[in-house]
């Protein structure tokens, strides 16, 4: 049975769920959103614009996308995640929106609570994630329906709340609204604990019956290896144990220990900016945050006659803040290792049309670099294939290129190269689950590695994650996780039925 509606650990709640949810940002919201019974099936009278995928479709219309083997509807299907099932449900949702269309998605959306699988939601505040921490008015990468998740098209819900209805694209607030709303009114508060802080996930060893106690909402293991009758070993648990506390309204902490057969990782990457790990890193002048040097630019601190902004790194969020310098005036150096033509850089996998703003930051990069001297651009200037050798207390930072180091007065200095997640709840944070077991989790360098149709752990079982933890990092890809996790977990329950119904019989 689902939990109940308040969104605070109930006083009774089950010995074991059959799934943890870690995260409550759009990755645990879309994951939820399945697992309570909503199931995609093809629209009646939908045509999709591949013939090959509409082919494959209509061999089994009649049952839902979750039901139907996701290797075979995704194969040959190429698009900008290298997951194929988030590649395969993105088509579907936006079929040819890299090439610019606007086609309507091919499913429809059902729900089916028979289907329910009972889970629970874990997440540091309100559902959103780091959403809610994302001030300021900047756009968002993607356009506003790209954004949405399933059954509540963003622009049917922006409707009533914007006042510009002008662009597709959508702000930090808007989003984070957005997500909050969809978890009212799809019904999914009940699987949704907020304020939670977990400290501890573990398998740990205790007797299958008899380790289980309650107290004043909280199960409790017992402590040690137990030793079960007949055998000289421990017994191992197979289920996880998850524990940590929640901040009730009182500021007090309420502590809790749950099991879960499975958990998902849902946490995102935006815990912990990454560093440069460079001498002077933390003089007060320089940040790892763009919504500081926001808010010094909304201040007016950065305004007039000053140094230039050193702005290190070459991804969207350094694009964000570069064009926030360039509308108001403020001179920029821009530094980053790659080269202007290196095909990874993200500028290189956007559609032109669709982002004309960041292109311009692109093409900035390319033709105002330091070593164009005729063309040096008084706002702006680069300096690709460089790399951060030191910050100065006198405000002056040391540039190492190829050509040696280059000493620059600068007034401020904004290091976005990225973000790692918070993974401490687990042991060695987790770093065993990744394709480089020596390295941190990354999103880019060292993502989870996961079986590419059930999105379980290759490395541990009952450990499924999605989202920018597998490399998913655009909203409209991680949906593409929550269903292979469901229809994993849904398999794996008729199974277990199976099995009971024929021990039943025999």
């Amino acid at each position: 049975m689902p939990l109940a509606e308040e969104s605070t650990f109930p006083r009774d709640p089950p010995l074991t769920l059959p799934l943890v949810i870690i995260g409550n940002g759009p990755s645990g919201i879309c994951l939820s959103y399945m697992l309570s019974g909503y199931r995609p099936y093809l629209s009646p009278d939908a045509i999709h614009p591949n013939p090959i995928i509409q082919s494959r479709l209509e061999e089994a219309r009649h049952l839902s996308i979750i039901e139907q083997d996701l290797e075979y509807l995704s194969e040959g299907l190429e698009g900008r995640s290298s997951n194929p099932v988030a590649v395969l449900l993105d088509t579907l949702l936006h079929p040819n929106a890299d090439f610019g269309y606007d086609y309507q998605s091919v499913l429809q959306w059902k729900l089916e609570q028979e289907h329910y699988i009972p889970h629970i939601v874990l997440g540091r505040g309100p559902p959103g994630g780091a959403w809610n921490n994302m001030e300021g008015s900047m756009l968002t990468l993607s356009l506003g329906d790209w954004m949405e998740l399933p059954g509540l098209k963003f622009k049917d819900w922006a409707m009533g709340k914007r006042r510009n209805l002008k662009s597709d694209r959508a702000t930090p607030a808007e989003v984070a609204s957005y997500y909050k709303h969809f978890v009212k009114v799809m019904g999914l508060q009940r699987n949704f604990i907020d304020n939670t802080c977990i400290t501890s996930v573990v398998k740990p060893y205790r007797e299958q019956e008899e380790s289980t106690g309650h107290g004043n909402g909280v199960v409790v293991a017992l402590e040690g290896p137990q030793i079960s009758e007949g055998t000289d070993e421990p017994m191992l648990k197979k289920n996880w144990e998850i524990q940590g506390y929640q901040r009730t309204a009182d500021g007090s902490h309420r502590p809790f220990c749950i099991f879960a057969e499975a958990i998902a990782l849902a946490t995102g990457t935006f815990d912990s900016p990454a560093r440069l790990g460079v001498s002077g890193e933390d003089l007060p002048y320089v940040s790892h945050c763009i919504t500081k040097f926001e808010a010094a630019v909304g201040k007016g601190k950065l305004s007039g006659s000053v140094d230039p902004v050193l702005i290190v790194g070459a991804g969207l969020t350094a694009a964000d803040a570069i064009l926030c310098a360039y509308n108001n005036n403020i001179p920029v150096i821009h530094a980053f290792r790659r080269r202007v033509n290196d095909p990874s850089l993200i500028f290189k996998q956007l559609p032109k049309k669709l982002y004309p703003e960041y292109h311009k930051v692109y093409h900035m990069m390319c033709a105002k670099s330091h070593t164009m001297a005729s063309s040096l651009h008084e706002c702006y200037t680069s300096f690709p294939e460089h790399c951060i050798h030191s910050f100065k207390p006198d405000m002056r930072c040391v540039l190492q290129g190829t050509g040696g180091l280059k000493v620059l007065k600068i007034s401020m200095a904004v290091v976005l190269i990225g973000s790692h997640p918070n993974l401490s709840f687990l042991k060695e944070q987790g770093r065993n689950l990744g394709h480089h077991p020596n390295q941190p989790i990354s999103c880019k360098g060292n993502p989870v590695e996961i079986d590419p149709y059930t999105y379980e752990a290759l490395k541990e079982p009952n450990v499924f994650a999605l989202g920018p933890l597998v490399g998913d990092n655009f909203i409209r890809f991680l949906k593409g996780g929550a269903l292979a996790i469901t229809r994993c977990l849904d398999m794996r329950q008729k199974s277990r039925h199976r099995l009971v119904e024929s021990d039943g019989v025999s």
